[in-house]
């Protein structure tokens, strides 16, 4: 408990001392008002999906279904991201906290489906509906790794002073795999140029990709300019 509360002065603090260059849209009314709508009707049209999922999950490797992760978020505010379950239960007991990995051995078979079609990530509908997330902006992590990655690159606390997002430009154009510091100059691209019209882009660029299955088997990405 005492080591949580550290996290959240030390996010907090952090995204404090910063101030990034951010466009207005990106912290307006409008685009909170467009994650309502669309986490609402999202979250209406795939509720089907949740119990074939569900029992997805439970015939291949039990329960639980849903994952919670603690995530940093606007303004360094630690939430609880959830997604359906994807790894073997309790698959960071021996590891600890380790980064994503296009290749995980701890991944189910089922959990391999989700992953391919990012609907292991629809649980985040209820983050967006919520306030946590936003639809599209930088992925949020995890406080462990954001603390390495603040030391490694100030400038990475930036990416708090929007809501962070379910996509962005580092999952479109970047890799599944690429490094903390090319995402973050994704990230601080997107927040200094986002506009409504760069949100609808995105979220169907992220739909295309979420049909076609291929979010884990993008081999080529591209730095941003």
């Amino acid at each position: 408990m005492e080591k949580q509360r550290e996290d959240r002065t030390l996010m907090a603090q952090g995204a404090a001392q910063r101030e990034p260059d951010v466009a207005p849209y990106a912290l307006s009314l409008t685009k909170r008002a467009m994650d309502i709508l669309l986490a609402t009707a999202g979250l209406i049209i795939s509720s089907p999906l949740w119990l074939i999922i569900a029992i997805a999950i439970i015939l291949d490797d039990g329960l639980p279904v849903l994952y919670t992760q603690e995530r940093v978020g606007l303004n360094g505010r630690i939430f609880k991201l959830y997604k359906f379950r994807s790894m073997v239960r309790n698959a960071e007991g021996l590891t600890g906290p380790v980064l994503a990995n296009s290749d995980d051995p701890r991944v189910t078979r089922v959990g391999r489906f989700l992953r391919r079609t990012a609907l292991d990530e629809l649980p985040q509908l209820l983050n967006i509906f919520l306030g946590d997330l936003s639809f599209v902006g930088p992925r949020p992590e995890r406080p462990e790794f954001v603390r390495e990655f603040v030391q490694r690159h100030p400038e990475y606390e930036k990416r708090h002073a929007i809501r962070p997002g379910l996509t962005g430009l580092a999952q479109i154009f970047g890799h599944y795999e690429s490094p903390p510091e090319e995402k973050l100059a994704f990230d601080l691209k997107y927040m200094r140029e986002a506009t409504l019209w760069t949100d609808i882009k995105l979220i169907a660029k992220s739909f295309a990709i979420t049909f076609a299955g291929k979010w884990q088997e993008r081999q080529s990405h591209a730095k941003p300019k």
